[in-house]
């Protein structure tokens, strides 16, 4: 009976140790590069600060996102160990500033509404980065020996391209998705001081009618007082979209000559992600 009592525990305990060796295999990982290292250090522990002061102030939802920026921080490491690619420290760090900057500085600490051109810096990053990822993804299929697949130069960033503007417009349907169904401002709104519009049109014509020097609107009989008409997110997802065209643009055209020369360029040697083995012919 001892000896039953001693195997059930340790089948009770064996999943936690599991748990545990992979948590450390992942940070593991993390520690190969000091650079990468000493930034994740220092980005969790005022995430973890963050965190405490949230759960002081009782604001659950503040203590949420910082909860899902320590998750995050381990996604490359996570990536590297199931699935045997390497992201560069360039890259790594890069990424982990992207979700510092992204989750505590702009939701906790309201840069994006504090610094006005915040949003849009961080869409480009992320049209740049993206492509960055789908041009890695893709190049090691092309120098993989064992794989019959070869992409042009030209094709090659076409797709790096189409990989980055997909996850942008899938992102801008998760804002207007959380807008419409949970009523909150993921798509920030714009004041503008015109409109064009065909529904003003009291003929039924398919003909705009323009309204411009706009300073004020009143809803319900109240002024919203913001000087201005507001525009219900279409010119924030637009501009999200363009930027992140730019981003992704930018890096593709880079790749593209790098590929041209081929081991030729630090610069993108130094974002793209690659195989962990030595499976892919360099």
């Amino acid at each position: 009976m001892k000896l039953n009592n001693r195997q059930d525990k340790n089948e009770v305990n064996r999943p936690r140790v599991r748990f545990k060796w992979k948590l450390r295999s992942l940070t593991d990982i993390i520690k190969k590069h000091k650079s990468t290292f000493i930034v994740y250090l220092v980005l969790r522990t005022l995430v973890i600060i963050a965190f405490v002061i949230s759960l002081l102030r009782g604001n659950y939802e503040n203590a949420f996102l910082c909860v899902l920026s320590l998750v995050l921080f381990l996604a490359p490491a996570f990536i590297t160990a199931n699935f045997g690619i390497e992201f560069p420290s360039a890259m790594e760090i890069i990424v982990l500033l992207f979700i510092f900057a992204a989750e505590i500085l702009g939701e906790i600490q309201c840069y994006y509404i504090k610094i006005s051109h915040w949003d849009t810096m961080l869409h480009t990053i992320n049209g740049f980065l993206c492509a960055a990822c789908g041009f890695g993804l893709v190049d090691i299929l092309n120098r993989n020996s064992r794989i019959k697949f070869k992409l042009s130069p030209g094709f090659l960033a076409m797709v790096a391209f189409c990989f980055s503007m997909t996850v942008g417009v899938m992102w801008e349907f998760f804002e207007y998705s959380c807008d419409m169904l949970l009523h909150t401002d993921t798509q920030k709104d714009t004041v503008i001081h015109m409109i064009s519009s065909v529904a003003l049109n009291t003929n039924s014509e398919n003909f705009p009618v323009i309204i411009n020097n706009i300073s004020d609107v009143t809803v319900n009989g109240e002024s919203l007082g913001v000087g201005g008409y507001i525009d219900i997110g279409l010119i924030d997802t637009m501009k999200d979209l363009f930027v992140n065209f730019i981003g992704a643009l930018v890096f593709s055209i880079i790749g593209y000559f790098y590929v041209k020369t081929r081991g030729k360029g630090k610069f993108v040697k130094n974002l793209v992600p690659t195989l962990a083995d030595s499976s892919v012919d360099t």
